[in-house]
């Protein structure tokens, strides 16, 4: 438990944990890959820690030196270990690695923390499955703790029923282990990390687009090592994003943050309602956010655009409860089964810090403007829900409780310091 006093500014500048989801797939491509790989600027999650120990029970030898992490690989030295896999709170990990593991072939079993185990598998299971893969959950929804048996694989041609570069990533790792080609088709356009960075370390991967429908299509590939230089996660730089908008005089910049595809969409949605943010480009792909205090207005967050926004619905939420009017979230259903009900925890929260909130199955209608003051939450393992009300509790009267807050450190483990530190100015 922790307790946040209110009525604080921010300002100044900070850098955030690397990307979470570069890391984690910088670290399983440079496991496939045959040579030494180089990674700067890894994620310190737990999450990303959990996957540096699951390659490293792959086969693959990880190294730190200074900053640098550095996986000599290659599919000739992994194989399938004699412990179980703990994925700890990693949705990603349990998700891509079950399709990396069928991939590399041989019986592997996962298990995750009581949220992870939680999880639904299924949409991970029923395309592994038509691959070839046997696959034994421990219960009848297909949740983990389960066991993936692999003798090799075919090639499938997979289109995609809910978006997810999850599924679509486990799919591309487990395409990887075939003779033949693995096609997977996105109706709607998700995270396109994995075949990018597959198709940098030469992998057979292509890409195509008819009527608006992504096709990426992987074969069996032999992966070349790589330099990985890892900016900072958007989807964390995001909590100091909101901080700077929400209270007065303040001023904050991110630094070297990933500006990509499908992963920055949330920078549009703040200046829709009325933010003012500059973004200075470093790079094609990385750039420093400022943003500053300001009146914000309600904004409609729905649609396909839902896809690239997914991990910043919870501190979307904080900053429309402070805009004038009602934001209205919908077709964002999956948020049910992120970490916590992201649903129901983000409105029940809110609630507690004298927002009004009306709950809907695919999302939630905030009307902001309103006299708030400190809340007292349930974090629920969920770590975007402890960290956006931790912001929301530094910016309102009074003090606010947040329980369970060392969810955090599977992705963000100094937040707290980052907080402190940036709000260290007298108001």
């Amino acid at each position: 438990m922790i307790k946040i006093n209110g009525i604080k500014i921010f300002r100044g500048e900070l850098e955030v944990p690397g990307d979470k989801s570069i890391s984690h797939r910088s670290l399983m491509i440079s496991a496939l890959s045959s040579g030494k790989s180089k990674i700067t600027g890894l994620s310190k999650g737990q999450d990303v820690i959990a996957t540096k120990r699951f390659i490293e029970l792959l086969g693959a030898d990880v190294t730190e030196l200074g900053d640098s992490i550095y996986v000599e690989g290659g599919t000739e030295r992994l194989c399938a270990p004699n412990d179980a896999i703990d994925v700890g709170n990693s949705g990603t990990l349990i998700r891509i690695g079950a399709g990396l593991a069928a991939g590399i072939g041989g019986e592997f079993s996962f298990y995750g923390d009581a949220s992870v185990n939680k999880r639904p598998m299924k949409r991970v299971f029923d395309p592994l499955r038509k691959m070839g893969a046997d696959i034994f959950a421990s219960n009848a929804a297909e949740t983990a703790p389960f066991t993936i048996l692999s003798r090799g694989l075919k090639g499938i041609r997979y289109q995609l029923p809910i978006p997810s570069a999850q599924v679509k990533s486990s799919i591309l790792f487990a395409g990887l282990g075939t003779k033949d080609v693995t096609t997977v088709i996105e109706p709607i356009p998700t995270r396109r990390h994995t075949e990018e960075m597959l198709k940098a370390a030469g992998a057979n991967i292509t890409v195509t687009s008819r009527s608006n429908v992504r096709e990426i299509s992987v074969s069996k590939s032999a992966l070349t090592p790589a330099n990985y230089q890892i900016p900072g996660d958007p989807s964390q730089a995001a909590f100091w994003i909101v901080a700077g908008l929400i209270s007065p005089n303040s001023e904050v910049t991110v630094k070297n943050i990933y500006i990509g595809q499908l992963r920055s969409d949330f920078i549009e949605v703040l200046r829709q309602m009325g933010a003012d943010i500059d973004v200075t480009y470093g790079s094609s792909t990385s750039a420093d956010v400022t943003s500053r205090s300001s009146s914000l207005r309600a904004t409609e967050i729905s649609g396909p655009s839902i896809a690239g926004l997914i991990d910043e619905i919870p501190i979307l939420a904080v900053a429309a409860s402070v805009a004038s009017g009602t934001t209205r979230i919908g077709d964002a259903a999956e948020l049910r089964v992120k970490e916590s009900d992201r649903i129901s925890t983000m409105v029940k929260a809110l609630r507690s810090f004298g927002v009004t909130v009306i709950e809907n199955d695919d999302g939630m209608e905030i009307t902001g403007g309103g006299k708030l003051h400190g809340g007292e939450v349930q974090a629920k393992l969920d770590h975007r829900i402890a960290m956006s009300c931790a912001i929301l509790g530094s910016a309102v009267e009074g003090t606010t409780v947040i329980e369970g807050f060392e969810c955090v450190d599977s992705s963000y483990p100094g937040f707290l310091e980052d907080l402190t530190r940036i709000t260290a100015v007298e108001n």
